[in-house]
């Protein structure tokens, strides 16, 4: 089985973020980077599935951005994938950008399956898998916690609104993995020292031209001060008063 598996290199949720001069971009001094976490449940996946698929399988990682980005492909390579395509760009790309550029690399592979996290944590868009897979003329789910193979199809099962939902897929298929869809393992020493041999092949990305642009960056309002508008029911009335003309919420 051919796998591939597509990463997002992106700040450390813990990272305190700082918005730069141009009010468009963050300031990346002192910001840690790391593998995308809906990222590891597609990295973990794909590595399940080719234990069990066993022989000659394989798993490609594949990532959109600049030299950095191979932090987060040697990450992937440690836990077990076999090598790594850095499709190079420099400059931010959109949602449409990034999947044009992966499409075309897949399209010159024959990738049983690829995976992806269901979105990335710093912009949180959710729409790569869906456009990668609409690239390719691929069969699609995303938000899944639970997947099984039978015999050519995928029985994916998607968390959806108040519950979730079973669909079958035929293959190729892309699949957007949601935390749940497994427990992602922690990368041996071995895999560690391994990783370092292991290739990560560089090449131009497509050129795709961005349809949407971040106009501008700011922090939200600083939290006021609270009020205290009395200890009994007598206090109701003006709080009524205030959240329909002050707050505006009612």
């Amino acid at each position: 089985m051919n796998i591939a598996v597509c990463v997002s290199h992106v700040p450390d949720t813990a990272t305190k973020i700082k918005i730069g001069d141009d009010n468009k971009t963050i300031n990346k001094a002192g910001v840690t980077y790391i593998i995308n976490p809906y990222d590891e449940f597609a990295v973990e996946e794909a590595l399940t599935w080719k234990e069990k698929a066993g022989g000659d399988s394989k798993i490609t990682i594949l990532s959109v951005g600049g030299d950095s980005n191979k932090e987060t492909i040697r990450k992937a390579l440690a836990m077990g994938a076999d090598d790594g395509i850095l499709l190079k760009d420099d400059n931010p790309r959109d949602s449409m950008g990034i999947a044009k550029a992966l499409s075309k690399e897949i399209k010159s592979h024959k990738f049983d399956v690829v995976f992806c996290g269901k979105q990335s944590v710093d912009y949180d868009a959710g729409a790569v898998p869906q456009m990668l897979a609409e690239f390719l003329d691929y069969s699609c789910a995303t938000v899944v916690v639970a997947l099984k193979m039978d015999g050519n199809k995928i029985i994916a099962e998607r968390e959806v609104e108040g519950g979730r939902e079973v669909v079958e897929l035929e293959l190729p298929a892309v699949i957007g993995a949601q935390k749940g869809l497994n427990e992602p393992r922690y990368a041996s020493l071995k895999g560690i020292m391994s990783a370092k041999k292991k290739t990560i092949e560089e090449k131009p990305a497509a050129q795709a031209e961005n349809l949407s642009e971040i106009i501008k960056m700011y922090s939200p309002p600083a939290k006021q001060s609270g009020r205290i508008l009395g200890t009994d029911a007598s206090a109701v009335p003006e709080l009524v008063r205030l959240l329909r003309e002050e707050a505006k919420v009612i």
